[in-house]
């Protein structure tokens, strides 16, 4: 059956000589992989087609959808968005590519969510709006929130009761627990800080300096492994934390 659809790009893969697969976030059916044939094509009317399918592209689809089959087929593809400058700037594409990769190791199952959809969407749009310091902070952002929509929001925010984000527990708490999972200090009252906010444009009043941002980011990711099985490790991170500083 036919739907129309839009979808993120995740992966995409080269398939025969002239197609590819591609791994997408679709809003209407979650994580799918596609079979795009011709795309590789060298022809006046394939060529760039295979712009299309790279990694963090926001598109419109018409698909075939079988639940019963793992591989499904496009039948057309367009923008939904159109990049200004994630795929030209080196910060901003970096971070991009950072988010892409924390989707490949975060989502396990195939469910739709369209709430999740437009979480990735909407950052990926501010990311190509915004100025230097939303670009940096948006990483940060987006983990938070990304784990709001994958079931284990933070719990509590930081205070003088309770000063200590249990990266373990997913929660604040009063004391230092006795595992290394933990964040104190301006550490965690920033993370109380992205856990609450609900505009985009408030991370431009966030001001990190590169080493509490790298060590974040680095606690970040510990957090995410501990709640996603066969988390791994994320190969973008050293350079986005390299690009960063």
């Amino acid at each position: 059956m036919l739907h129309a659809t839009k979808g993120i790009v995740l992966r995409t893969v080269k398939y025969g000589d002239t197609s590819v697969i591609s791994t997408v976030y679709t809003e209407l059916f979650g994580i799918q992989s596609y079979l795009v044939k011709g795309v590789r094509q060298s022809t006046k009317t394939s060529s760039g087609k295979a712009s299309y399918f790279q990694p963090s592209a926001l598109l419109e689809m018409e698909v075939y959808h079988n639940e019963l089959k793992q591989l499904q087929f496009v039948k057309e593809y367009r923008w939904s968005y159109l990049y200004e400058a994630v795929l030209s700037d080196v910060v901003k594409h970096a971070v991009a590519m950072y988010m892409i990769e924390m989707l490949q190791h975060s989502l396990k199952q195939p469910e739709a969510n369209p709430e999740l959809f437009y979480l990735i969407e909407d950052s990926l749009k501010q990311l190509d709006k915004g100025n230097e310091t939303l670009t940096a902070n948006l990483p940060l952002y987006f983990i938070m929130h990304l784990a709001t929509e994958l079931g284990f929001k933070p719990q509590g925010n930081y205070s003088t009761v309770t000063p200590v984000f249990d990266l373990q527990e997913g929660m604040f708490v009063s004391h230092t627990p006795a595992h290394p999972y933990y964040l104190e200090g301006l550490q965690a009252e920033v993370t109380s800080q992205l856990n609450e906010l609900q505009f985009y444009n408030e991370l431009e009043h966030i001001k990190l300096n590169r080493t509490i941002r790298r060590s974040l980011l680095e606690s970040y990711q510990n957090f995410m492994a501990l709640h996603i099985a066969d988390f791994g490790e994320l190969k973008t991170l050293a350079i986005l934390q390299e690009i960063l500083s």
